[in-house]
């Protein structure tokens, strides 16, 4: 599934992490061989409420879930914990509430599944990774966006996005790999002096044990990435429930299925290995750094 989501309100719009439990149960109850109707029968629930379950359109209580898990006799703790805590976060608050004016339901829902991620790799291509953006650096980048209704919104958007970096230093951070291209490096956003502070931030950012980060050099020519950025969430309790996304100012394009998921590994892959290596990018990282002085 392919969903995307700028607006507010739709409430009926199903969040990632109800999509994400839907399509896990859903192919529970595929490999116990039953049907719709079977299934409904057997938890004495109706077809209408299992499907739109099993599509993200409603929540159910976690009670409900683990009792739909003991009728799938499903005896995997790991499974059972992962699945009985999307439900529990399926509507999950954080700190991104208090920027409800800014931060759209999918923004929202962005933030939250990245926070739980255990680890996310991604791909840019004229612009810092969000999480490794510096303050200056990322007002420099929204300032230069119409529309964004001035300054107040654009200082909530940047206290977001500097909100956001803060899993990075957390107890058990989420394992990090971005990939730059070197247009990233020479685009100066916010003039020479912030620019020149925001590839000193990635590089001291690369020294975290848990953060790998390597620049696609311009003599690399044609590479997988051409089609654009792209963001991979990892969530290793259940892997075949990793989540794409595709970021902007204020909203995302989710991709789910499998195909898409393995496809976006598999350009991954392939830029990861056309990729300058970590020390050969950091030094060319600050050597554009000591160019802006």
């Amino acid at each position: 599934m392919t969903t995307t989501g700028s607006g507010r309100g739709g409430t009926s719009a199903p969040t990632v992490r109800l999509r994400r439990l839907g399509r896990a149960m859903r192919r529970i109850r595929e490999t116990r061989h039953l049907t719709l109707e079977e299934a409904g029968a057997g938890m004495e629930r109706s077809i209408s409420s299992l499907s739109k379950f099993e599509n993200g359109r409603i929540k159910l209580p976690a009670r409900d879930v683990k009792a739909m898990l003991a009728f799938y006799e499903v005896d995997d703790q790991a499974t059972c914990t992962a699945l009985l805590t999307l439900a529990r976060d399926s509507h999950k608050r954080g700190w991104w509430q208090q920027y409800g004016d800014v931060v759209t339901p999918s923004y929202a829902d962005f933030i939250s599944l990245e926070a739980d991620a255990a680890a996310i790799r991604g791909f840019e291509t004229i612009l810092i990774p969000g999480l490794l953006q510096t303050e200056d650096y990322a007002r420099a980048v929204m300032t230069a966006v119409p529309g964004l209704s001035g300054p107040l919104n654009i200082d909530q958007l940047v206290a977001v996005r500097m909100a956001r970096r803060s899993i990075l230093e957390r107890e058990n951070p989420p394992r990090i790999w971005m990939i730059l291209d070197e247009a990233a490096l020479h685009r100066h956003i916010g003039g020479a002096g912030v620019m020149r502070s925001q590839l000193l931030h990635v590089i001291e950012i690369a020294e975290l044990d848990h953060v790998v980060v390597q620049v696609m050099p311009y003599e690399g020519g044609a590479h997988a990435g051409t089609a654009g950025p792209f963001t991979i969430l990892e969530f290793p309790e259940l892997a075949d429930l990793d989540v794409v996304l595709v970021e902007s100012l204020t909203s995302g394009l989710y991709l789910e299925t499998e195909d898409e998921i393995r496809r976006y590994n598999l350009v991954f892959d392939h830029l990861r290995m056309s990729a300058l290596p970590e020390a050969a990018s950091k030094k060319l990282i600050r050597q554009v750094a000591q160019k802006l002085q």
